[in-house]
């Protein structure tokens, strides 16, 4: 017997849920049929006894009702202050979450999790405020009915009658760590409500007749019963799953439901949220764009049903075709749904005889291994009454556009009777023609119906004032009743196949549209350089996609930045900041056409990635309208390129950093490890003659003595030299270096740095040569002579004792050049360019020195808007070329008169 091994893709949900549940507080719900079984009094009753035993419970919000004993229960636990709201003048009790955020207690007691709460509250609904405390780590304990879960609700408007409107969704219930179902006989129910412990005095005898019938609360306890049950089930499964122990494993399903702007597809949402909960499968919702223009009603209500989805916990999907059922099919199998919901048609038999066979037939007969529910659903309320005959088609067109259809037919039908009175030749054949082309133009520029309604008038016009008798409707030749009649079945055919290409071009372009905006923000962004540039594009391609103003801020390390980035074309508050920092917190949207916050002035949407939040991006449309959605699908779209993007331009910038760092401490170590050797060298030297100075025997010489005073001078000219580099470049990076600029002579310039390395020049003969002629130029002294004498160290260091140095002044059109030149060994063509660098040195060359002298060089010169250049001599040696330029001529000398 083979043995029954766990679902992957189950195991993996169930550890993922695990992990979650570890992360955020626990959620316990006290379950019932109805109001009365008990609920808020086992809450408290059970909060009491882990108050006892230590646990910190605090109440966020509970209505006794005026019940007694719930009030004497209430009275022991400690309460969070209620937040007053003024409603129309009336100030209203709400929950604060904000305080219980603050107290972060271990458990708080929520009552009525579907209560609405009251507009200008940070969520419509309080289950969403439920839902942030736990993702804060605290445990909540809440009640709720049976009848407010949102899968049932088209089960107990049947049941009982009566619609419920405040609901939670069923995915609440995946949350739940515990469910303790508080339950209670129909009889005993009814007992306490003639007791009047449920409802005051005057409401008890309408709902003993109404809501709270024997009948209806059975039903209502078996429906509690049955979803206590499923969830037990569904606990045990993850359990089995999570431990690994085989079990009875179902198949995996899944289930595609069709849904769209008709009031019926909330029915079919619930109807499959119910079945994917029992089969434990996922779940898609799938709406056909066909092209056909909705009209504000529909819009709202393809919005509200596609919102259902997102609640209960669907997965959203669309497409654009013309034939339904073939875009259902192509998705389902794409998809790899093993079940489809659909409705069951609400039209008679005629649009299904036209059309050929019905969609549900050419679903069923093209569907291959996929499995069908047709499901039927109630009418609303508001159409209850209303039979599907006497209903008026809604129109898609205009009454402007059908009135300038009959205006045009009637336009044409003019000049066809002007024409055929002046030309004799011209037959009633030739009217039709002209009038058919009429209606084609009118089906591509207004639509089918105006389309429809000009295939008629032509028709009818064309019968009465050019087709034999005249000015009558009868017809006296047999073929020129087939001629009207095909001329109307063309016209009525030609008429609605054009206005479909026009709709399948207009639907075409849409997505083209669609598709140029994505293109063109995804290469304005990826082609931007810098984080200001990508923002700067994406709020361009906003404002001019979606007509909107907008306003983007960014993460600032683990919080977000408290200004908006200069890009935004948005100015918002401090109350649009702090909805914005809950999106950004919460990595949900928020505000404005949202359930949270929804009284502010723009919508806040996070910009997701995969690891993190990188900001949140505001969008304020100009006429104040909320998107449509396929608008908000685009806009999700550029929300998550955008995120990407942003993303990227962090991480290459922390990149950028990275490097940095890592160079820097490459850089510090080279510096450490060069000035630790150039400062043990003449510390080294000080320490070795000043002791060989105390010593008697050598302090009696002079000679001696004179050669370590010179040591310890050489020494100490060595440290200085290094001390004054490493303050140069210091100054230089942090760029407080300031120029004392001074009209100077070069040839004095040249002499005092050859005066300060006349030591080196025993070994090394240096040949000076400056023209008198040459003109003064304004520069820093001190500097200029810094970098001189630095060259010159650098050809007696690193050059065969014995061989010259040229030290030479020249000067050109704007310039003035002072050259130093060696005879040495020279430097190796690769490393021209790099020996500029801090700390670098040529391999192979004699130890000693920071290499920090010919990159504090090149700094300064530049500081004085010069050039210094390396290259080698043709013969032998490398040649250093400083290129400075001459700012003007000197002011004249003034002459003191005595």
């Amino acid at each position: 017997m083979s043995e029954l091994r766990p679902d992957p893709d189950r195991l993996l949900e169930a550890i993922q849920k695990d992990e979650a549940r570890q992360k955020r507080g626990k959620l316990k719900i006290f379950f019932g049929m109805a109001a009365g079984v008990g609920k808020t009094y086992a809450m408290l009753d059970a909060a009491a006894q882990r108050r006892i035993e230590g646990v910190d419970v605090v109440v966020g919000l509970v209505e006794t009702h005026g019940r007694v004993e719930t009030d004497a229960l209430l009275s022991k636990l400690e309460q969070i202050p209620h937040r007053k709201l003024d409603y129309r003048g009336t100030l209203l009790d709400e929950m604060d979450t904000d305080a219980i955020l603050t107290r972060q207690p271990k458990l708080v007691l929520v009552d009525e999790l579907a209560h609405t709460n009251v507009p200008g509250s940070r969520h419509t609904k309080r289950y969403q405020d439920v839902i942030d405390l736990l993702e804060a780590g605290i445990d909540v304990w809440t009640t709720v009915n049976v009848q407010h879960f949102e899968s049932r609700a088209d089960a107990v408007k049947q049941i009982t009658g009566i619609t419920v409107h405040e609901r939670v969704p069923d995915s609440l219930l995946d949350l739940a760590d515990e469910i303790e179902l508080v339950d209670l006989s129909p009889d005993d129910l009814r007992k306490r409500l003639e007791e009047g412990k449920v409802y005051t005095p005057d409401r008890v005898e309408v709902a003993t007749n109404h809501f709270f019938r024997t009948g209806n609360l059975t039903a209502l306890r078996e429906m509690a019963l049955r979803m206590t049950a499923e969830h037990v089930d569904h606990k045990l499964q993850d359990y089995m799953q999570l431990k690994r122990i085989a079990g009875p494993w179902k198949s995996r399903e899944r289930l595609m439901v069709a849904v769209g702007p008709s009031p019926f597809s909330e029915q079919l949402i619930r109807w499959t949220r119910r079945m994917t909960y029992t089969l434990e499968a996922p779940w898609i919702a799938m709406y056909v764009e066909t092209g056909r223009p909705l009209s504000a009603r529909d819009k709202e209500r393809l919005a509200h049903n596609l919102d259902l989805v997102r609640s209960l916990g669907g997965e959203i999907v669309t497409a654009a075709n013309e034939q339904i059922a073939d875009a259902l099919l192509e998705v389902a199998r794409q998809r790899n749904v093993t079940q489809i919901v659909i409705g069951k048609p609400g039209r008679g038999g005629f649009k299904n005889w036209l059309s050929g066979r019905s969609m549900i037939d050419r679903l069923i007969r093209a569907s291959g291994d996929i499995d069908f529910y047709v499901v039927n659903g109630e009418k609303p309320e508001t159409e209850s009454g209303s039979r599907s005959w006497t209903k008026v088609p809604e129109r898609h067109s205009d009454w402007s556009q059908y009135a300038a259809a009959l205006a045009i037919v009637a336009l044409v039908t003019g000049l066809d009777l002007l024409a055929a009175s002046t030309f004799a030749w011209l037959g009633y054949q030739a009217v039709g023609l002209t009038e058919l082309l009429t209606v084609l133009l009118i089906a591509v520029y207004l639509g089918r119906g105006p389309a429809l309604l000009a295939a008629a008038a032509s028709a009818v016009s064309w019968n009465f004032l050019f087709i034999d008798p005249r000015l009558t409707f009868e017809v006296s030749r047999f073929q020129d009743a087939i001629v009207l009649v095909l001329y109307f079945a063309i016209a009525l055919f030609t008429g609605n196949l054009t206005a479909r290409i026009r709709r399948q071009e207009q639907q075409s372009r849409a997505a083209a549209e669609r598709t140029m905006a994505l293109y063109t923000l995804a290469h304005e962004t990826a082609t931007a350089v810098t984080m200001d540039d990508v923002l700067q594009s994406t709020v361009a391609q906003i404002e001019q996609v979606f007509d909107a103003q907008v306003v983007i801020i960014l993460t600032d390390g683990a919080e977000l930045a408290s200004e908006p980035h200069g890009s935004s074309s948005l100015t918002i508050g401090d109350k649009d900041y702090a909805v914005a920092l809950w999106a950004y917190r919460n990595r949900k949207p928020a505000g404005l056409f949202t359930d949270t916050l929804p009284l502010a002035s723009a919508s806040y949407v996070p910009l997701l990635t995969p690891d993190r939040t990188v900001g949140v991006i505001g969008i304020h449309t100009r006429d104040q309208a909320r998107l449509s959605f396929e608008q908000e699908a685009l806009l999700q779209t550029f929300v998550s390129l955008v995120a990407l993007v942003i993303e990227r331009e962090m991480l290459d910038e922390a990149a950028r950093q990275s490097a940095m760092l890592r160079e820097s401490e490459r850089l510090y170590t080279a510096l450490l490890n060069s000035i630790s050797h150039e400062l043990r060298t003449p510390l080294a030297t000080i320490t070795g003659a000043s002791s060989s100075l105390l010593n008697p025997q050598v302090n009696s010489s002079v000679s001696a003595r004179q050669a370590l005073i010179e040591d310890i001078q050489a020494a100490t000219r060595r440290l200085n030299r290094l001390v004054e580099n490493l303050l140069d470049m210091s100054r230089l990076e942090s760029g407080r270096l300031s120029l004392k600029r001074d009209w100077c002579d070069v040839s004095d310039i040249l002499g005092v740095a050859a005066k300060r390395m006349e030591g080196c020049f025993e070994d090394h003969p240096l040949h000076l040569h400056a023209p008198p002629d040459l003109p003064l130029i304004q520069v820093d002294f001190v500097l200029i002579e810094q970098v001189v004498v630095n060259l010159l160290d650098n050809a007696c260091t690193y050059t065969p004792p014995g061989t010259d140095v040229n030290l030479t002044a020249s000067v050109s059109a704007n310039a003035i050049h002072i050259v130093v030149e060696d005879s040495g060994p020279g430097i190796p063509p690769e490393h021209l360019t790099d020996i500029f660098d801090k700390f670098y040195r040529v391999p192979n060359t004699a130890a000693g020195g920071t290499g920090l002298g010919l990159s504090i060089c090149r700094g300064l010169v530049e500081a004085h808007g010069g050039q210094l250049r390396a290259e080698n001599r043709p013969t032998a040696g490398a040649r250093f070329v400083i290129q400075l330029p001459l700012n003007g001529a000197p002011p004249p000398v003034r002459e003191i008169q005595r």
